[in-house]
């Protein structure tokens, strides 16, 4: 059977602080600007999750995409949405929620969930101008 990619798209929101503790002020506010903000600020996050692999001849699918929905909605969803990422969340507590670290984040809980046979990738946009891809490790 072909190989095909199927996707699903999510979303949620959340809010964030990019800050590394080792370095002062001066230096946070200098590379991470706006996103450096002591209250935090918030982002509408848009997340397409992307599985490669066989046709299943007796279904004729991929891979389920209500399952697939179920999944990421516990695994990424009922954890982030409506969250403080730095505050709220045991994966942020010690790791900088940038938009790089959250896809790799998100892409280690869904690879835990799924079958090993489908290629996992995800992009996560934070603005409508900046996304990142993960492909894996």
């Amino acid at each position: 059977m072909p190989q095909l990619t199927i996707c699903r798209s999510e979303h949620f929101n959340a809010a964030h602080r990019l800050h590394n503790p080792a370095w002062d002020a001066t230096r946070n506010q200098q590379v991470f600007g706006k996103c450096n903000n002591p209250n935090y600020h918030g982002h509408n996050y848009n997340l397409t999750v992307r599985l490669t692999g066989d046709i299943d001849p007796d279904t004729g699918y991929v891979f389920d995409l209500k399952q697939l929905s179920d999944i990421i909605k516990t695994q990424v969803l009922n954890r982030f949405d409506h969250r403080n990422l730095n505050l709220d969340t045991e994966d942020f507590r010690e790791l900088n929620p940038t938009a790089e670290n959250i896809a790799v984040v998100i892409w280690r809980r869904l690879r835990a969930a799924l079958p090993a046979a489908l290629t996992l990738a995800v992009t996560l946009h934070e603005t409508d101008r900046n996304f990142v891809d993960y492909y894996g490790e």
